[in-house]
This record gives structure tokens, sequence and C-alpha cells, in this order.
């Protein structure tokens, strides 16, 4: 799988990007360096685009560990029918967010301050990580913050099958590639 941006997401997340370098001058929000950012960020995410095809219209998505919102803002821009949470336990990221649904406008996106141990179950349809744990600890925050048989979307790096399930868990990859960061894989929890 070859993961792919809409054409006409491209001028919001331009947008985006712009703010993002903004703001990270001031707040140092990554590291990542200008060039990476795209890719890392933006073209990464689009790889969940795929899964949203079967939400319908008002469903909600939890994206746990957000960060700067990725890839929360690509989700909420592709699909403004769904409600979008962006959590996050970084006071300073979620106000990047909170600006950038401002800027964009994202109404679909809410961010959503709190450690995934304290917050009250989200009760959402699907959820999605990016560089936020485990595979155990995935589980265990989704377990609370999940629908019952919802999935949860978790991207990681190629050696996953070294991380361990809960057993009642079950994990189903979805390998791509990125142009210049190479092979990744989505990890599709379910609970048996």
């Amino acid at each position: 799988m070859e993961p792919r941006l809409p054409s006409t997401l491209e001028s919001p997340l331009e947008r985006y990007l712009a703010l993002l370098d903004r703001w990270n001058r001031t707040h140092a929000l990554t590291a990542l360096a200008k060039s990476e950012r795209y890719e890392e960020l933006l073209l990464d995410a689009a790889v969940l685009l795929p899964f949203l095809e079967a939400l319908p219209a008002g469903a909600r998505v939890a994206d746990l560990g957000t960060g700067m919102g990725c890839p929360a803002v690509v989700l909420a821009l592709a699909r403004p029918d769904l409600e979008i949470l962006a959590v996050d336990a970084s006071a300073k990221k979620l106000a990047f967010v909170r600006q950038a649904a401002l800027e964009l406008p994202l109404p679909n996106l809410r961010p959503l301050h709190g450690r995934l141990e304290d917050l009250a179950p989200l009760g959402a349809d699907l959820g999605t990580a990016k560089a936020l744990g485990s595979l155990e600890q995935l589980a265990g925050w989704w377990a609370r913050h999940g629908r019952p048989g919802a999935p949860f979307l978790a991207l990681k790096g190629p050696d996953w099958e070294r991380e361990s399930l809960p057993g009642d868990w079950t994990a189903s990859p979805t390998p791509y590639t990125l142009p210049t960061r190479g092979r990744r894989v989505v990890v599709a929890l379910s609970r048996r």
C-alpha cells in the first residue's frame, strides 16, 4: 500500500505546515526538520484514510497521543462529518491543535487534554495512535476508551511483531511504504 493524500487537502495541509513552522520556532513542538514534516506527519497519516470509509457520519474517532495533531488533523480534513478527538497529555501541543482547528477551520476537531488513564471513557468508534506506546499498552487504553468491538489502528514500524498483546486481542497488519522513511505497518487491533 502506498499512502496518498487527496488533492483537495493540499491547500489546508500547506496552511497546517506553515502554522506548525511558526509555532515550532517559539514553542519547540517537534524536532523534525521542515523537509521531513510532510512525509512523517501528513503522508504517514494518509494511510489511515481508507479505514475511515466504513464509518457512518457522526462517528467518533479518538487519536490517542495526538501530539501536534497527526493523524487527527488529516482525518478531520478528510472526513468533516466525523467527530475527531485529538487526545494528549501535553497542554502546549494541544494549544497548537486548538489553533489549527480555528485557522483551517476544523469544527469537527476537538482537542482533549489529559492522561489516558485519568480521562472518562471516550466511547469512540475508531481509535488511532502513532508512536504512543506498545501494542499491549494501546490495547489497555483502547479497552477503556473504545466502544465494544470498535477497532484500533496503530501506526508502527516493521518490527511491530516483537511486541506482545493481551491474549484476548488480535492484530491484523497492513504494510505500507513511505518514500524516504521506508516500510511501516498499520496494525489493526481488535478484541476477540
